[in-house]
């Protein structure tokens, strides 16, 4: 079914409200079985907190079927808090190791997705300072309502705070400075939707299995437009979640993140090819320079700065032979 950008955005956006029931103790009713994933990297002060919220949700209504938290081997105990609150832990390195260390978020979530058991799976962020269990009932809420919907999206409002001050829509600078540009112009079927870059999002596990993961940040905007290519926007939806508030990054990293994201759509687009990344099975890379130069002015004068800005595509999981090395942590 064919629907424009205006069609989709009055049928396909919904609110968490609209799913409230699914929040209640549960009716019997058979449904879906569910996975969320929790990719996590140096969350202590967050982890358990969110974590206790899932399990309020899970004691009432047995919703979600599983928790997997995909750890980055933190440093400060992430890893042993969410085991403490029953999650199932796995060290992002030590799930396909066939394919090396991994590279970044978009990496540990094609990972963890080899060991999701749920017919819907559904990722989100583990750095969120108000986590509810809105944001659970309401992102699967669509896929559970309606077996035409594959893939449904978070939209939310995301305040800047710092010290005492709050701006109530500051937040998200890459998505209004960058993303959403990208999309109007690259992808305006894409256009209506509010938070393209979300970490919250849940998706058919066969959808899932079918699409690239991109390394780092290129994740959200390659799967979006993945997924788009694969099903349709009559396929795909997004709920409103109210607001969420995560830590902020510095204006440096924004940057990063942003050419990340740039370099995600131009390989969409062929402004830029890709080529086999030496004989590591199923990596391809970008055939561009890897680092990003940053100017800056400083105190101190001028400066010129060198990153590391690998952005790699992994291949579907669907497409992977037995072949591959699959090790999980104790």
């Amino acid at each position: 079914m064919y629907m424009t950008v205006w069609e989709w955005f009055e049928h396909r956006s919904f609110q968490h409200r609209d799913f409230h029931g699914l929040a209640l103790s549960g009716d019997g009713a058979e449904r879906p079985s569910t996975t969320l994933i929790l990719p996590a990297r140096n969350v202590a002060g967050t982890i358990g907190a969110i974590l206790s919220v899932v399990a309020g949700l899970q004691a009432r209504t047995g919703l979600p079927d599983q928790v997997i938290v995909v750890d980055a081997d933190s440093l400060d105990g992430t890893a042993d808090i969410a085991r403490a609150y029953g999650a199932e832990v796995y060290s992002e390195n030590e799930l396909m190791r066939g394919y090396g260390p991994a590279q970044g978020k978009g990496d540990a979530m094609w990972r963890s997705l080899s060991m999701a058991r749920g017919d819907i799976v559904m990722f989100a962020d583990a750095d969120t300072t108000d986590f509810q269990d809105h944001y659970v009932y309401g992102t699967l809420g669509p896929l559970l309502a309606d077996p035409a919907i594959q893939f449904c999206k978070a939209a939310y409002r995301r305040p800047f705070t710092q010290g005492e001050e709050s701006v109530p829509d500051g937040g998200g600078r890459v998505t209004e400075l960058m993303a959403k540009p990208l999309i109007n112009f690259f992808y305006p079927e894409l256009a209506g939707f509010v938070q393209p870059l979300a970490g919250e999002f849940a998706g058919r596990r066969e959808l899932l299995n079918a699409v690239p993961f991109f390394t780092g940040y290129g994740v959200e905007i390659g799967m979006l437009i993945d997924v788009f290519a694969e099903i349709g926007l009559a396929g795909m939806a997004q709920v409103d979640l109210g607001t969420r508030q995560n830590r902020h990054q510095t204006l440096a990293d924004l940057t990063r993140m942003s050419s990340v994201v740039f370099r995600t759509v131009a390989m969409r687009e062929g402004l830029a090819q890709r080529e086999p990344a030496g004989d590591q099975p199923g990596l391809w890379a970008l055939r561009q320079p890897e680092t990003y130069l940053h100017a800056v002015a400083t105190e101190d004068g001028l400066r010129l700065d060198e990153h590391l800005n690998e952005l790699i595509e992994r291949p579907p999981l669907a497409s992977l032979t037995g072949g591959t090395a699959l090790t999980v942590s104790a």
